[in-house]
Parts: C-alpha cells; sequence; structure tokens
C-alpha cells in the first residue's frame, strides 16, 4: 500500500476568504516502510500572509516572491499523490486549501485522484479522549523527537506526521494476524460437505503389513497377552 503525508502552510486560516497556500510537503510510506521519496515546495500566494500565520509558519512574502505560483507545480503535487492514501493531520483545513487552489485552475478536488483520506487528528482523538493532539502533543506522547520544529514547516510536519503515525499503529499487524486467526477459527468450526469430494484411499503393502503385524505382537508380548486387540481377535 502507498500512502503519502501531506501538509501545507498558508497564509492563513480561511481558503474561503482569500487566504492561499505557501508550502506543501509530502513523504511517501510504501508497506509501512518510508521510502525517502518527498515533495517539498514552497509556492508564491500571490498575496501577503497574515501577522498570526507569519509567527506560526516563519515564511516571509519577501520570500515566497521569486516562487512559482501554484499553477505552475499543481501538476507535480497532483502526481506525486496520484493514487495514493492521504495521512493528514487535521484533513479537512489542508484538503480545503488544496480544493480551493485547485478549483482556481478548473482542477478537480483530490478525491478524484487518491485512493482516501486518513485525518491523524480523528484518530488521535478516538485513541487519547480527553487529551491534547495537537502534532507537538502527538510527538511528546509517543516519543518522537520533535526537537528541531520551532515553527511549523510542512515538510518537516511530515515527517513527524509520519513517525507519529507509524508509532498510533504500531499494533496494527497483530490486530491483523488476531483478525485473520479469529476467521481461521469460525472456518474450522464451521460444517463442510465432503460428498462432493473424491478421498484418496492408500492400502498398505505386504511389507508394511507385516512390520505393523511384528510391532503389534512386541507391544502384546511386553503386555503379557493383555493387548485389547488380542482379546478382540480371541473372543471373534
Amino acid at each position: 500500500m502507498r500512502q503519502v503525508f501531506l501538509d501545507t502552510e498558508t497564509t492563513g486560516l480561511f481558503a474561503e476568504q482569500g487566504d492561499r497556500v505557501i508550502e506543501i510537503g509530502c513523504v511517501e510510506l510504501v508497506n509501512r516502510k518510508l521510502t525517502g521519496n518527498k515533495l517539498h515546495l514552497y509556492v508564491n500566494p500571490e498575496r501577503e500572509s497574515h501577522e498570526e500565520a507569519f509567527k506560526v509558519h516563519g515564511i516571509s512574502n519577501e520570500f515566497l516572491r521569486d516562487k512559482p505560483k501554484f499553477a505552475q507545480v499543481a501538476d507535480e503535487v497532483l502526481a506525486f499523490i496520484q493514487g495514493a492514501e492521504l495521512i493528514i493531520h487535521n484533513a479537512p483545513f489542508d484538503i480545503g486549501f488544496l480544493n480551493r487552489e485547485l478549483s482556481l485552475l478548473a482542477k478537480p478536488p483530490l478525491h478524484t485522484c487518491v485512493s482516501g483520506v486518513i485525518d491523524t487528528l480523528l484518530m488521535a482523538k478516538e485513541m487519547f479522549p480527553g487529551k491534547r493532539n495537537s502534532l507537538d502533543a502527538l510527538c511528546a506522547r509517543l516519543e518522537v523527537d520533535n526537537s528541531g520544529r520551532q515553527l511549523h514547516g510542512a515538510l518537516l510536519d511530515a515527517e513527524l506526521l509520519a513517525e507519529v503515525y507509524i508509532n498510533m499503529t504500531r499494533g496494527q499487524d497483530a490486530l491483523l494476524m488476531e483478525s485473520r486467526s479469529d476467521a481461521s477459527a469460525q472456518t474450522a468450526g464451521s460444517q463442510v460437505d465432503f460428498s462432493s469430494l473424491t478421498l484418496q484411499v492408500l492400502v498398505a503393502n505386504e511389507q508394511e503389513l507385516q512390520a505393523h503385524a511384528s510391532v503389534l505382537a512386541e507391544i502384546d508380548k511386553a503386555s503379557g497377552g493383555k493387548t485389547v486387540w488380542t482379546h478382540a481377535q480371541s473372543t471373534v
């Protein structure tokens, strides 16, 4: 299974009010193993970031001015995530922004090119009800080193999320094996119709019959002639 951890940074909190994507980070996981395949892009949002957003990600308007616009990187992003299962922390936020960017280019929404979406924030709320479930909180709880996260960064956050997700689902393989064992037990306990089967009968040859008789004779001798089969033969 191919999965992609995705994170974005934006000019603000509200895509529907004109805020735009400024950074995209993606990390690939195949069959629960990180491949090292990554995508990291900065994007010129064609507008300035809100002051509060800048305090979160630290990406200045000056830094973004010479970066490509989303229209120039959209196909690269879609190609990277094509057919994958997306894993995102607070998925509605990132998907909302990316779908808004795609709609401005008259491109279809994300769900048309990916196999599904997992929201790790929802997972965390189910696993740790009543606790803080931000990415930083999960890193601390699951012993993932996030000491390099002074500010939010799309690629760094995607990498941290990959480690968090792997730790959160560490027992998944065992649960899958248990589920398969349960299914096997149910199958073993169910009735099977053998009437349509032709069973091969293997008949012992003369040498095998003699060897068998020799073993029985030795057992009978050791028991002092008290074996069950000897008494059964004598009463026939």
